[in-house]
């Protein structure tokens, strides 16, 4: 898939995360009007498998534009964080059953992910009540892969067009809040997925939200985007100070 570089996404910084001998690269956008004295929300976002790579690039060609709406920029002032899987990992942790499709063997992405953030949300600039995540796709099993393993860090999550395994639920039920969607007509990625983990989440106690779109197939990230009320929803979610 070409990829445009719109103007507007050098404001997201190319930076470099690097544990031993393991890089992460990933884009980050400041919040609008940053001041060093406040605390602003983070929101990370995780791409799907068409955007992995080495170009600290590709991952921006979906959701990035969301981020960078003026509106948007000026009423959800907050970090936005789009990490980047080479071509031979993925997002899904150790949940097994599509890794023969990414032919992996072993995953390391999100494990670096997941020790970024662990650094990320203790600046003094960052608010640990307001961090969340979204993801698309690969993404989207990688926003259930990460809400299992860092349950009490998340204010909220919303995977779309996802999956996950409805072993790991447990941890996250009750505790994240949690916006599914999928396309009806979904062939990659089969709606059914999304209902599996709602199903769990509810077996286990907790209370998700779930968009089911008519008519679409695997891409429902654009409609999810374009929702009027996502940004709204996602900010709306704050943890209890612990």
């Amino acid at each position: 898939m070409p990829f445009c570089l719109f103007s507007q996404q050098n404001l997201f910084d190319k930076e470099l995360f690097i544990v031993e001998e393991d890089t992460l690269r990933y884009r980050v956008l400041a919040p609008l009007d940053y001041e060093k004295d406040k605390k602003y929300p983070v929101h990370l976002v995780l791409h799907g498998s068409g955007e992995r790579g080495n170009d600290n690039e590709l991952q921006l060609f979906h959701g990035s534009n969301l981020f960078l709406n003026k509106k948007n920029r000026e009423k959800y002032k907050s970090w936005v964080i789009f990490p980047q899987a080479p071509k031979n990992d993925w997002w899904g942790g150790n949940y097994d059953p599509y890794k023969f499709d990414y032919e992996i063997k072993t995953s390391q992405a999100l494990d670096l992910v997941i020790r970024f953030m662990d650094e990320f949300i203790n600046r003094g600039d960052v608010d640990k009540n307001k961090v969340y995540v979204s993801g698309l796709s690969m993404g989207g099993m990688g926003t259930f892969s990460i809400i299992a393993e860092r349950p009490n860090m998340f204010a909220a999550a919303t995977p779309i067009c996802g999956d996950g395994d409805p072993n790991n639920v447990i941890s996250f039920a009750k505790k994240v809040p949690i916006w599914i969607f999928h396309g009806a007509l979904d062939k990659t990625v089969l709606p059914t997925q999304s209902l599996k983990m709602a199903n769990a989440i509810m077996k286990a106690g907790g209370n998700p939200r779930v968009t089911i779109y008519e008519n679409i197939e695997h891409n429902s990230w654009d409609v999810a985007f374009a929702e009027k009320d996502f940004l709204k929803w996602i900010h709306s979610k704050s943890k209890k100070n612990e």
